[in-house]
């Protein structure tokens, strides 16, 4: 009969591990807790305020008071489907300019049920330096051989398309359009032009564009006319649109395969149908936000300009997502801190959100931000950073702020 094992006291437990974890991240600045912030909102992803438009609440009560039900009951290849889940993916697609779009019940179930059911061992697929983790994921469930090209650099992901231009199997190149942590925008013509000319498949996921960027809020590969030859763009509904879930949207084909294969929409249980209505509110108000998108592209450019004045490192920021790279956990809870003080709801991101070194605030402005809010937030963020630098001079920051900061969050 064989011997049960309990683990001895020196060896290695679940407990155990989950505990040294905890004080591991603690010890490098790097522990995380939820919390309910207040102040002037510079972190959330509502970039055009529709979170808190009351015609969004209006049309969200309307749709449960209209719908069959409030569950879905089922996955929508069994029980799931609706009437109102087949007319939004058919708006949707006429939004984003293609075929056909699939609803997903998250931005992360749609990029992980895309890519893993697209590509198999054998593919290669080339993936830019600062993906979102859900980008990430999907390609390492797949089996595909990644290739990781530098941040929007065409010319090194050129050089790995030829390399490799001879060898069997597929090749898929996958980017955001708007970077989640950057601001910056990737070079969308260039890498539809690689993709043409090395036979690939180009996979783009304008999560933060959407709503924001291009004729309508439609997107940047919308702005630039190439929406028709991309394999497949990710729009999701939780940033610009107030809602939830996102839609993959390309040709008609793709919608059949993923409704076949991508086991994230096969295997979950459907949104509820009035969930369709919320999303239909939120498209309609954010192709009509014309006035408000031109008000955060001004702001996000007094902002940087102000920043970029005063000699503080935004990257290469182009969008309405502004970064102030610190470098250490450290000085990026100490910054949150002080811009929590100031009546702002910014949070420190840290490693592994970030690359090591590259800890920041990442403001994410909205339209409901002011212009007196946005000036006297850079004023805070200069009076910071410059505290910062003369403390850098003086010596180590980390014993003078690490006790104070522990408290700031996020990511």
């Amino acid at each position: 009969m064989p011997e049960t094992h309990h683990g001895g006291a020196g060896e290695d437990t679940i407990d155990r591990r989950i505990a040294q974890e905890i004080d591991s991240l603690r010890g490098i600045s790097q522990f995380r807790t939820l919390e309910i912030t207040g102040g002037i909102d510079l972190s959330s992803n509502d970039y055009l305020g529709l979170a808190h438009d009351p015609r969004m609440k209006r049309a969200t009560i309307e749709a449960i008071a209209n719908s069959a039900r409030v569950g879905s009951t089922g996955s929508r290849l069994l029980s799931g489907n609706a009437r109102e889940w087949e007319e939004l993916e058919s708006d949707f697609s006429e939004f984003a300019g293609t075929e056909s779009a699939l609803y997903f019940g998250s931005g992360y179930a749609a990029n992980i049920g895309l890519l893993s059911s697209l590509l198999r061992a054998g593919d290669f697929v080339f993936s830019d330096a600062r993906n979102h983790a859900s980008l990430i994921d999907g390609m390492r469930l797949s089996g595909a051989t990644k290739v990781i090209y530098p941040h929007r650099d065409a010319e090194f992901l050129e050089s790995a398309l030829r390399e490799l231009a001879e060898k069997p199997g597929a090749r898929v190149i996958v980017t955001e359009s708007v970077f989640s942590m950057e601001g910056d925008v990737a070079p969308l013509g260039q890498l539809a032009r690689l993709a043409e000319k090395y036979d690939a498949a180009l996979v783009i996921d304008e999560a933060h564009a959407t709503g924001v960027c291009g004729p309508a809020g439609c997107g940047v590969a919308a702005e630039l006319g190439i929406e028709r030859g991309v394999l497949a763009t990710v729009h999701t509904c939780g940033k610009a649109l107030a809602s939830t879930g996102a839609f993959v949207c390309g040709g008609r084909a793709l919608k059949d395969f993923l409704i076949n294969r991508a086991r994230t929409f096969i295997f979950s249980t459907a949104m509820p149908p009035y969930m369709a209505g919320q999303i239909r509110a939120g498209l309609l108000l954010a192709r009509t936000a014309n006035r408000e998108r031109a008000h955060l592209r001004e702001m996000a450019e007094m902002l940087r300009a102000s920043l970029l004045a005063a000699g503080i490192n935004c990257g290469s920021s182009s969008s309405h997502i502004v970064p102030v790279i610190l470098g250490s956990n450290e000085a990026a809870l100490h910054a949150a801190n002080e811009l929590q003080r100031a009546g702002f709801a910014a949070k420190a991101i840290r490693p592994p959100t970030v690359p090591s070194g590259t800890a920041r605030i990442r403001i994410s402005l909205t339209s409901r931000v002011t212009r007196e809010q946005t000036q006297r937030l850079a004023e805070v963020l200069r009076t910071t950073c410059a505290a910062h630098a003369a403390a850098l001079a003086a010596g180590p920051l980390s014993g003078r702020v690490s006790g104070t900061a522990t408290g700031a969050v996020h990511a």
